[in-house]
């Protein structure tokens, strides 16, 4: 070793847990920004490798895979709606290229967003409708009548 004392931090820290949710919760409130670990980091006060290290170790994940899930989710819940095309959602959840936005998708949900949305569609279908309207969800209109 070089003779540096690098700072150890206890894993149960409650200021180090404070400062690792507070990036957390940046991520989830900030999603659809363009972010980067740098810019992650700063919000819980941390070197971009320390913070990294002890992010994976806390939350058993990057934050760059972190921020994919959560992109991926918001996008899962935005194709279930009829109003946003599936260009309008890639750039809504913070993709910068339809492109890489379906190929993520593809392989962290199992298909492509357009089959998503149809797949999510026939599910509702066999839904009973007294269900649709207690969840206040819109009922799927049959288009081949």
């Amino acid at each position: 070793m070089n003779g540096r004392k690098v700072a150890q931090i206890k894993p149960n820290d409650p200021d180090l847990h404070e400062r690792l949710w507070r990036a957390r919760r940046y991520i989830d409130e900030c999603y659809d920004l363009p972010l980067d670990l740098t810019e992650i980091s700063k919000q819980a006060c941390l070197s971009r490798y320390h913070f990294l290290r002890l992010f994976r170790d806390a939350f058993a994940t990057t934050p760059h895979q972190y921020l994919i899930q959560r992109r991926i989710a918001k996008a899962k819940e935005l194709l279930c709606s009829e109003r946003l095309s599936v260009t309008d959602v890639c750039f809504e959840v913070g993709f910068q290229s339809l492109g890489s936005f379906s190929a993520l998708f593809r392989r962290c949900v199992g298909d492509a967003p357009n089959n998503y949305r149809e797949r999510q569609k026939e599910s509702l279908r066999k839904v009973p409708g007294c269900f649709i309207l207690m969840f206040g969800l819109k009922p799927v209109q049959n288009r081949s009548r």
